[in-house]
């Protein structure tokens, strides 16, 4: 009897939490986009971890702007899949926003520590950036979110793909100008949209899943 009753509580106690959790999501819709954030990340940090482990940091030879040709590529890629009916191999637009995501960061520990020819970087100090700029665009978005309410989840994957489109522009125009600006921000911070935004896209991905 003692038992029937410890395993009735557990049961009222774990109804309780998932109701708890669900109104707190509900009251405070941010604090689920946070939650998907995070998890996109982990997704995006688990294929960066691998390749790291597989290739070593090859891409440190790579200056900046070859690696915003890169995301150029990626999302050219992406729209001219969301323009096409048939495909002619099996590619997914996932799989390219993860690598924007990826790129971006990357992008931004260049910046920070400038291209290099030493292909033997210390692992753990490469993953410990990656996780630094991770963090960095989330409180970013946030805080964005805070000021411009959660307008991306009426968007289009199309649409926030043309503005991933858009700031990989600019930042060509910008690198091509040398790094000089008169009005608009700096390379690193379209690095930080282009992440964002490419994270909006896999966190509405995951919800057509779901």
């Amino acid at each position: 009897m003692f038992e029937i009753l410890k395993k009735e509580i557990k049961l009222l106690s774990l109804l309780w939490f998932n109701y708890y959790l669900y109104n707190s999501i509900l009251k405070n819709p941010m604090q689920n986009t946070a939650l998907q954030f995070s998890e996109v990340i982990r997704q995006c940090r688990d294929l960066f971890s691998k390749k790291l482990q597989d290739y070593g940091a090859a891409w440190r030879v790579l200056r900046p702007s070859s690696i915003t040709d890169q995301i150029y590529i990626k999302v050219n890629r992406i729209r001219t899949l969301q323009m096409t009916d048939v495909k002619m191999v099996d590619e997914h637009e996932e799989d390219e926003f993860i690598a924007i995501v990826n790129y971006s960061i990357i992008g931004l520990i260049q910046l920070e520590k400038g291209f290099s020819e030493n292909l033997d970087e210390d692992k753990t100090e490469i993953l410990k950036l990656y996780d630094d700029y991770a963090q960095k665009a989330k409180d970013l978005m946030l805080r964005k979110n805070h000021d411009y309410g959660e307008a991306w989840r009426e968007m289009r994957i199309s649409s926030i793909t043309d503005l991933i489109y858009q700031k990989v522009l600019r930042t060509k125009q910008i690198e091509d100008n040398q790094g000089k600006t008169v009005a608009s921000e700096g390379i690193d911070a379209n690095y930080y949209d282009m992440l964002n935004y490419a994270a909006f896209c896999l966190i509405k991905f995951s919800e057509e899943k779901n």
